[in-house]
C-alpha cells in the first residue's frame, strides 16, 4: 500500500515515519496544484491538509482509495464525487479545542494587560528612566465585570464562554447557525451584541451565513476600546473595512485567521496607523504541540481502521 503525504509542511515538525508501519510512505513538503496528479498517480492513500482533491484528480489517480484529511474541514475535497468513486474520506475532529481556546485568551490578555506596549516600553529602556517602580502611561483592565460576546457557540465558543465566566465576565452570544442555544448565557442578535459587549470573540465556521458577517456597518457599532478577536475563519470580518475602522475608531483587534492565507503582500492591515491596536498571528491557534500530536494520532487511527475494517 502506498501512502503519499502532499503537504507535510503544514504539520510542523511531526515525525511521519510512524506511518511506515502501515505502508510505503512518500512525503512531500508542499505540493502545487500542477503536481498533485503526478504525485498521487500510484497512491492508495492521500494524506492532505489544504491540497485540493477534485474530480480531475480522482479520475486520474485510479488507485486512490482513501483520503486522509489532516484537519477538520474537508472543503478542499469534492466529497460528492469521492463517494461516487467509492473513495473514503476521513478527517479529524476536536483535536485543537483547548489550543484555540488558550490562544483566544492569549490575544485577549495581551490587550487587557497592555503586554505588547509594556514589553516594547521596557526594552527601550524607559523603565530605567522611571522615577517610580511602576508605570501608568497605559490603562490596564481586568476581565472581571466585562461583557464578553461570543459569535459562534460551538465546542470552542462554549469553552471560551465557560473560562471567561470563571474570570468574572458576563457572557452573551450570537449563534451564527441559529441552532446553538444555551440557557447559561444571554442570547443577543448580532447588532445588539456588537453594541453591548466590551469583548467580542469569533469562533464560527466560514459559510454563506458568516461570509462578511462584520463589514464597516457592523464594525462601527463596536464600543470605544472594544476588543475584537477572530480565531474562527478569515472572511467572517471584511478586512478592508476592518483596516478602515481601526484608524477611525479606538478598537483593539486580535486576528489568527485571514481571508487569504498566507497573508497577501500589501494587505490593507499592514498599512494601518494604529498598529498598537492590532495583533496578528499566522493561523497558529490550533498548532500547539499537544494538538498536533492529537491530530496525527487521529489520522493514524483513521488509516488503521480503514486497513482493518475497510471504513
Amino acid at each position: 500500500m502506498k501512502i503519499v503525504c502532499l503537504d507535510a509542511a503544514t504539520l510542523g515538525d511531526y515525525d511521519l515515519s510512524v506511518f511506515e508501519q502501515l505502508g510505503s510512505l512518500q512525503i512531500y513538503t508542499t505540493t502545487d496544484k500542477e503536481q498533485v496528479i503526478e504525485r498521487l498517480k500510484d497512491a492508495d492513500v492521500a494524506m492532505i491538509n489544504k491540497v485540493i482533491i477534485d474530480k480531475d484528480v480522482m479520475d486520474a489517480c485510479r488507485n486512490l482509495k482513501l483520503i486522509l484529511e489532516t484537519a477538520t474541514g474537508v472543503n478542499n475535497i469534492d466529497l460528492a464525487y469521492a463517494k461516487e468513486k467509492g473513495i473514503i474520506v476521513k478527517n479529524a475532529v476536536g483535536y485543537s479545542t483547548m489550543s484555540v481556546v488558550q490562544h483566544t485568551f492569549a490575544l485577549l490578555f495581551a490587550f487587557l494587560n497592555q503586554i505588547v506596549y509594556y514589553d516594547k516600553w521596557s526594552k527601550e529602556g524607559k523603565w530605567c528612566d522611571s522615577p517610580i517602580f511602576a508605570d501608568f502611561s497605559r490603562v490596564l483592565n481586568t476581565l472581571s465585570g466585562k461583557k464578553h460576546g461570543i459569535i459562534g457557540l460551538g465546542t470552542i465558543g462554549k469553552e471560551v464562554a465557560r473560562i471567561s465566566k470563571s474570570f468574572g465576565a458576563e457572557i452573551y452570544y450570537y449563534s451564527t447557525s441559529g441552532a446553538n442555544k444555551n440557557a447559561d448565557f444571554i442570547h443577543l442578535e448580532l447588532e445588539d451584541l456588537l453594541k453591548t459587549c466590551d469583548i467580542i470573540s469569533i469562533h464560527a465556521p466560514l459559510n454563506e451565513k458568516t461570509k462578511d458577517l462584520l463589514t464597516f456597518e457592523e464594525l462601527k457599532l463596536l464600543k470605544a476600546n472594544a476588543i475584537l478577536i477572530n480565531v474562527g475563519r478569515g472572511g467572517i470580518i471584511n478586512e478592508n473595512d476592518l483596516a478602515k475602522i481601526i484608524d477611525e475608531k479606538n478598537i483593539r483587534v486580535g486576528l489568527d485567521v485571514l481571508e487569504f492565507e498566507p497573508m497577501v503582500k500589501n494587505h490593507p492591515l499592514l498599512s494601518i496607523k494604529n498598529k498598537e491596536n492590532l495583533i496578528i498571528t499566522p493561523h497558529i491557534a490550533w498548532a500547539s504541540k499537544e494538538a498536533l500530536n492529537a491530530l496525527m494520532d487521529m489520522v493514524y487511527d483513521n488509516l488503521k481502521e480503514w486497513i482493518e475494517n475497510g471504513k
